[in-house]
């Protein structure tokens, strides 16, 4: 694996998830493997959960971390090719990226999309840019559409939680105050149908997701009836990718209890954060039936079974 930015970068994704099981059983088994080498964690946008698990997966490894946040602790970058630059950005990428690539054995960079500019934000300035121009591995920390090492964490945490060889898993979409990426919704899809699980998205009309993404899944769009007898649902919002950077006001896509009622006891997941009572209701994010928690702190081997498969095949 030379680069991790989506599925497509994984020879056997399942087998990756595997890998990952078996380094939460004894983590800190390959500490040698990362002495002496640095990976560097580069946000151009905020993170909690990602931040720190990738620093301590890194940690688990022997890695050396340096963190950047570049919009504030860097000069700004310039990302478009033949521009003067005599406004605001003083370093192009092409020697920001090159440069960052001579300190550190792996590179791990974060983005979010305009969410006003459908194209540009799917041509993947960014973390294409960090590809062409660093000479190093590029781990993905989430993009303007995709976030694998979520959705690696989010099959690992089925695969720990399953009750039947092939679950029903539904992603469903849920409301939100301000407009979302799609890169959640798109990744978890697409990992998904690499999978033989039962997988359904479900989504109000209008909000479909690409489907770049989603072909193989079944597709819906009333809520109830997508539930029905689901292993897992997976709640999250995202804005219109048709109608790009919409936001939905269907307040009644919550989900609470009464909508698992028809589940087969089904555990709900969600990449956080998440706000409470907009998104998931109190009454399933304190119960049984959340394994929000557990998801999240799956993020750590999901980072680590990456960071370790490119080490070892540098």
């Amino acid at each position: 694996m030379q680069h991790f930015t989506s599925v497509l970068d994984v020879a056997d994704p399942m087998g990756l998830v595997q890998k990952a099981l078996a380094i939460k059983k004894d983590p800190f088994a390959m500490k040698a493997l990362g002495q002496n080498k640095t990976l560097g964690l580069l946000f151009f946008n905020s993170s909690l959960r990602t931040r720190m698990s990738s620093q301590k997966a890194a940690a688990n490894l022997g890695m050396d971390v340096i963190v950047m946040n570049v919009t504030q602790d860097s000069w700004q970058i310039e990302m478009e090719d033949g521009v003067v630059m005599n406004g605001g950005t003083a370093e192009h990428i092409r020697e920001a990226a090159a440069v960052m690539g001579q300190y550190c054995e792996i590179l791990g960079v974060r983005s979010f999309p305009s969410l006003t500019d459908r194209e540009a934000d799917y041509n993947e300035k960014i973390i294409n840019a960090f590809k062409t121009h660093a000479g190093c591995p590029i781990v993905s920390l989430e993009s303007a559409t995709l976030h694998p090492l979520q959705s690696l964490a989010d099959l690992i945490t089925i695969a720990e939680f399953k009750q039947v060889e092939k679950p029903k898993v539904v992603l469903t979409w849920a409301p939100h105050i301000k407009a979302l990426p799609q890169a959640v919704g798109n990744s978890f899809a697409q990992w998904l149908t690499q999978t033989d699980y039962d997988f359904t998205v479900v989504q109000p009309e209008g909000f479909e997701l690409s489907e770049k993404f989603t072909k193989g899944a079944k597709i819906m769009h009333d809520q109830n009836a997508a539930l029905e007898g689901a292993d897992f649902v997976y709640v999250k919002n995202w804005s219109s990718y048709y109608d790009y950077g919409t936001v939905g006001k269907m307040e009644d896509w919550l989900i609470n209890q009464a909508k698992l009622a028809n589940t087969n006891n089904a555990k709900v997941m969600h990449c956080l954060p998440v706000r409470r009572n907009v998104v998931i209701a109190d009454d399933v994010l304190d119960s049984k039936s959340s394994i929000v928690i557990p998801q999240a702190g799956n993020r750590v081997y999901s980072a680590q079974a990456v960071l370790q498969e490119i080490l070892e095949n540098a």
